[in-house]
């Protein structure tokens, strides 16, 4: 079964994250995302990446259950050196355009990687949650650096340590996101940008994303590794029992 739709028109590669249940992340849709990244990479029909979520909804992060029914023996750092920090790697890496067309809610994992691509296009109902701490874990999935580096360190640290919503408005006011735009037209608009792209000099974009990654983020890989090492610590607190536990049984955690 597959978790992500992709389609091939006019040199634009859109991808859909459809997963039910709130388009949540498994092994098998990262493992997607990664071949996707890494087809679009080597075709040379593929000028602009679009990646978006079905239906209402972005992606509500890395599915809970899946991560518990690995055991408390399960390895955070080595999960995250399998799955998201390769994937970030590959977004920022890939010499094409990537542009996020946030559907909806987005939230942990999700959020990671919406902000790893070059450009977000955010529905006016979109909402951002960094999600981490609500479950007693750390901002891990390139959220820990590139939060701060597009919204600031004070508003990353508030509404990372509140688990506060962060607006459709408030992203577009702070640089999180490029444009706000009514649900209706969100793809309409997101491709007919893309297409504009990809009618341009792709292949300066892509050198112009070496330079932006070198001067802004030169410490992206560094940072992921240490996400992985910050997470398995986090991951065997008390803190992160009682906030899955809260998670599912639909209450507040007692930290």
């Amino acid at each position: 079964m597959t978790f992500l739709k992709t389609d091939l028109q006019n040199n634009l590669l859109t991808l859909t994250i459809d997963r039910p249940r709130a388009n949540a992340f498994n092994l098998e849709l990262i493992r997607e995302l990664q071949n996707a990244f890494k087809q679009a990479a080597r075709d040379s029909q593929t000028r602009v990446v679009v990646l978006t979520g079905a239906e209402k909804v972005f992606g509500a992060g890395q599915d809970i259950e899946e991560m518990r029914a690995g055991g408390e023996t399960i390895s955070y750092r080595q999960h995250l050196l399998e799955t998201y920090n390769p994937l970030i790697v590959q977004m920022r890496q890939l010499e094409k355009p990537v542009i996020g067309a946030i559907n909806g809610p987005c939230a942990g994992a999700s959020l990671g990687i919406a902000l790893a691509c070059d450009l977000r296009f955010a529905a006016d109902a979109a909402r951002f949650v960094v999600g981490f701490s609500g479950i007693g874990l750390v901002p891990d999935s390139g959220v820990s650096l590139l939060l701060p580096a597009l919204i600031g360190l004070g508003r990353a640290s508030e509404f990372t340590f509140s688990n506060q919503p962060i607006s459709a408005e408030k992203a577009l006011a702070w640089g999180m996101v490029n444009r706000v735009i009514p649900f209706d037209n969100l793809m309409p608009e997101t491709l007919q940008f893309a297409a504009q792209l990809a009618a341009g000099p792709v292949g300066a974009f892509g050198l112009t994303k070496r330079l932006f990654n070198r001067a802004v983020l030169p410490n992206l890989e560094e940072m992921l590794d240490y996400e992985g090492h910050i997470q398995e610590i986090a991951g065997k607190r008390v803190e992160h029992r009682e906030g899955v536990a809260a998670f599912l049984e639909k209450r507040m955690p007692r930290f």
